[in-house]
């Protein structure tokens, strides 16, 4: 085990070798790391992080390339946020509704609403939510949701099939572990060891494999949606602040990387984005005869971002522009589209 809480419960659920690897990639506050008898609701918000961040290298290789360049150089990772992609729609197994289904995990663990951004070209709604300890530090969730009532009769009617089969992997162990941390912010270590993987669970698919022709009566009218019925709560994605994204872009496409062609730039100016586009993955799907095929269809992908600083209108003081940008967004979740093509 290691010698503080956070690389105990990385290392508890990644094993000894991938947890020294992500510890070297990832830039970690050194608060996080310090020894300390009870585990914070910071550490274990950041321990949840490394454990999603190491599970969306190991569905994208163009990031694990990444990150093994990385390694090979000396270079670090700072995981700005990760993306999370939710349905709101009543009907779906066990799962709670929509953004529920992850937030409720990620409130008693310090987190809260900053951000709230219209994607009315998908038909969804986005919000952000940065750590109260850590904002600049730890990294930001993106939780978007997915409005079927926006869509047609045939599209919900397949939404519901795809969806009625979902689990809550949230135990009732789990459940109180977060109210202990809601209601005093730590919890202990062997409470925590034992629940982390259970929190990582709720990111990602809960449902069994959608039917084939009810994932294309959803691709026909969202790419978005066709990726949930595959992917399901998994990170959509995960990303590197990088200084200067548009230098990292040119330098991954001399490598030749699958680079998305544009840099996104917020209405600000102050946050650039750009990503690789989504891996290629193979998935099982249901045909008409009841039996199981696997076919091709996008994963998740990797993000790099530039945030420059600001000035905070209530303390007058300098601080990194943590916002999230419409426009940007939608671009950059056109990676998980069939066809990969830019906006």
């Amino acid at each position: 085990m290691g010698v503080s809480p956070l690389q105990d419960l990385v290392e508890t659920v990644l094993g000894a070798d991938r947890s020294d690897e992500m510890f070297q990639l990832l830039v970690v506050h050194p608060d996080l790391t310090a020894p300390a008898e009870k585990v914070s609701r910071a550490v274990m918000a950041q321990a949840l992080n490394m454990v999603l961040f190491s599970d969306l290298l190991l569905r994208v290789p163009a990031a694990a390339d990444y990150a093994a360049d990385c390694l090979r150089d000396g270079r670090t990772i700072f995981h700005d946020h990760g993306a999370v992609r939710t349905v709101v729609m009543s009907g779906m197994g066990a799962l709670p509704s929509g953004e529920a289904a992850v937030v409720r995990v990620l409130k008693p663990l310090g987190y809260q609403q900053n951000g709230l951004y219209p994607l009315d070209r998908l038909k969804m709604t986005g919000r952000s939510y940065a750590h109260l300890d850590h904002p600049e530090d730890i990294a930001q969730f993106f939780v978007s949701e997915l409005h079927t009532d926006r869509f047609s009769p045939d599209f919900v009617k397949a939404a519901r099939a795809v969806t009625a089969t979902s689990r809550d992997p949230l135990s009732d162990e789990a459940k109180a572990v977060l109210a202990t941390f809601q209601a005093q912010g730590e919890a202990d270590l062997a409470a925590a060891v034992a629940v982390l993987p259970v929190l990582a669970a709720c990111f990602d698919r809960q449902h069994d494999a959608p039917n084939r022709a009810d994932y294309e009566t959803l691709l026909a009218e969202s790419a978005e949606m066709a990726w949930i019925a595959t992917e399901g709560n998994a990170f959509n994605h995960a990303t590197d602040r990088v200084e200067d994204v548009e230098a990292v872009a040119e330098a991954q496409k001399t490598l030749g990387r699958p680079m998305k062609d544009t840099v996104e730039v917020s209405g600000s100016g102050r946050v650039r984005q750009t990503a690789f586009r989504a891996a290629q993955v193979m998935r099982d799907f249901v045909d008409a005869d009841g039996a199981t095929v696997t076919r091709p269809a996008p994963g998740s992908f990797y993000e790099f971002i530039t945030r420059l600083q600001m000035t905070d209108e209530k303390t007058g003081r300098p601080r990194l522009d943590l916002a999230f940008d419409s426009s940007n967004a939608q671009g950059i979740f056109k990676m998980t589209a069939a066809a990969g093509a830019d906006r």
